[in-house]
């Protein structure tokens, strides 16, 4: 087994993590002595209900990267991680501009007007998004924002200039952020869009994307008060009624509530689609067929390595199920969390911001596998839905290699993120009960993370012929400690003696991490074409060791293994 620990800061390394067919129910096996083996039982037989994929939506700030060829590549990779449609979300959809991508910004030029304030309709930059996202076998989560320049209210500055990562960009949020200067032009460009859509794609099609009004409305992003902002969720969601009867509105995707300023927002929010005054149709109440808010967490550097808080990400979803909770007309609505990350900015380099060093390796892999399993068990305890936790990460076209941005690649590269996907891709059927000796608890994760022990856990699955079993090692502080042996116990399985097939797959250090495998050529800004090539091929999902058959002796199998810090691992068995 090798050993190794971890280099601090932008360059965090995980060891190596390997698993090793055991006997069908003999002693545990470890590749060299250590601490006592954690052992992780999966109840084949035992179903809590259907196995959601919570985890198929994704999103980012700028939509013109859509249909550049990384972009286009990394859709084709989104629509096919999983037989469920994979959702995307994008900001600035109705943005005025020359659709000339930049950091923290995009146009299409949907809207503007003729000298004599005629709306002028230009949907061709949208329709080529949605049409990549489409020919991936994709879906649109319509972000329906943001406000045209010939209709905000303070159009000039329109464009706050360009965002530089380090500075304090103080005039971002310009023109594009403020309330229109005529609602029912504003409800009308929506009506325009949503009849658009019906008829290009189809009203059936059209109308199984989620239409969602504006983005963090509670902050900057939004130059109004909130019943300004009410009044623009009820002048669009009218908008799309009309045009789609049938679609699926919601909002208002305000920031993380656990803070008391973005709580209340949702809350007076909740309030007026269930009881205010609709400045639309003069009716009471404003249509709400699911909710969204943001849940973030919130990582530090501590002693030169990165410390993760998950804890803070935990407690907003957590306090976002509880404000709706109070609402008995929403509370069984589906929740999507329409960005669910370890922080706030996707675009924000770890170079310049070295907190964000997680991303280029295992452990943003780790963490999202463990608000995967969090997620579950929040909305479970609560009897309520979380329908999505969306990923605001997506790819930046002329950036540096590894540059330490929140994205699933780089340079057309796959990173250890994406793998973590590839694995929940392959998850499907029924979630089955677990346990683990060494599970963090739900209640200590919204106290304090994983702090005091690491998080040795997993989440299984069971369909016809297949268990699937997704384990982790994690701790919020990203710094290694010997690899713990691990016994993956799985039983109740129907073949109760006969022969079982096992596939391992492994994301660490040296499986599905091109990070890695990039530094070790040396980490060239200039990669040759057979270095890019070979940093694709590492790239993608990597098999722990080969398949191989075991007996599964009175239904139950035993896998063993060492498993490296900040490793994720998905074991299948197959009859």
């Amino acid at each position: 087994m090798r050993r190794s620990c971890c280099v601090r800061g932008f360059d965090t390394v995980t060891i190596l993590g390997t698993w090793l067919l055991g006997a069908a129910t003999g002693a545990c096996q470890v590749a060299a002595p250590g601490p006592v083996p954690v052992h992780i039982r999966v109840h084949a037989a035992d179903k809590l209900g259907a196995f959601h994929p919570i985890w198929a939506y994704f999103g980012y700030d700028e939509p013109n990267y859509t249909y550049t060829p990384h972009g286009k590549k990394l859709v084709g990779e989104l629509g096919s991680l999983s037989p469920s449609p994979v959702y995307i979300r994008t900001h600035f959809l109705l943005a005025t501009g020359n659709g000339k991508a930049s950091l923290k910004f995009g146009s299409t030029n949907a809207y503007t007007e003729d000298a004599a304030g005629r709306p002028v309709y230009d949907w061709s930059l949208v329709d080529r998004i949605f049409d990549t996202y489409l020919q991936a076998g994709a879906k649109p989560f319509v972000e329906i924002g943001f406000m045209p320049q010939a209709l905000s209210s303070k159009p000039e500055p329109y464009f706050g200039g360009e965002w530089i990562p380090g500075q304090p960009n103080t005039g971002y949020s310009a023109g594009w952020s403020y309330p229109p200067t005529d609602y029912r032009k504003w409800g009308e460009l929506v009506y325009q869009w949503a009849r658009h859509a019906a008829e290009k794609y189809g009203a059936r099609e059209a109308a199984s994307w989620y239409w969602e009004v504006w983005n963090e409305p509670d902050i900057s992003y939004w130059h109004g008060t909130p019943e300004e902002y009410n009044r623009l969720y009820d002048f669009a969601v009218d908008g799309v009624k009309r045009a789609l009867p049938s679609a699926r509105v919601g909002g208002p995707a305000s920031t993380g509530p656990s803070n008391a300023k973005a709580g209340a927002f949702l809350r007076q929010f909740l309030e007026h689609c269930a009881s205010g005054r609709n400045e639309a149709t003069g009716g009471t109440g404003s249509p709400l067929d699911f909710v969204t808010y943001h849940a973030k967490g919130s990582p530090k550097l501590v002693d030169g390595h990165v410390r993760m808080g998950l804890a803070k990400e935990a407690r907003d979803v957590d306090e976002g199920l509880n404000i709706l909770s109070a609402f008995p007309a929403f509370r069984q609505l589906p929740v999507v969390l329409s960005e669910a990350d370890p922080e706030g900015c996707a675009a924000c380099s770890a170079r310049i911001y070295p907190q964000n060093a997680y991303r280029n390796g295992a452990l943003y892999a780790a963490y999202t596998a463990v608000m995967l399993k969090t997620i579950m068990e929040l909305a479970g305890r609560r009897g309520m839905t979380v329908a999505g936790m969306l990923t605001w990460a997506f790819e930046f076209e002329d950036q540096p290699w590894f540059d330490g941005f929140r994205t699933l690649a780089t340079n057309g590269v796959d990173k250890p993120i994406l793998n973590l996907f590839r694995m929940a891709g392959l998850l499907h059927g029924d979630r089955v009960r677990t346990e683990s000796s060494s599970a963090v608890n739900l209640d200590t994760i919204l106290a304090e993370g994983v702090s005091a022990q690491r998080d040795v856990d997993g989440l299984a699955v069971r369909s016809d012929h297949e268990v699937s079993a997704l384990v982790w090692n994690y701790h919020d502080d990203d710094v290694c400690t010997p690899a713990v042996p691990v016994v993956l116990e799985i039983s109740e399985l129907p073949p109760s003696d006969g022969r079982v097939l096992v596939h391992q797959y492994l994301i660490d250090q040296t499986h599905s991490n091109a990070w890695t495998a990039w530094k070790a050529m040396g980490s060239p800004q200039a990669p040759t074409a057979a270095q890019v090539a070979e940093l694709e091929a590492v790239g993608g999902l990597a098999l722990g060791q080969s398949p191989a058959w075991m007996t599964a002796a009175n239904g139950r199998v035993d896998i063993t293994a060492v498993l490296s810090c900040q490793a994720v691992s998905l074991v299948q068995v197959t009859w």
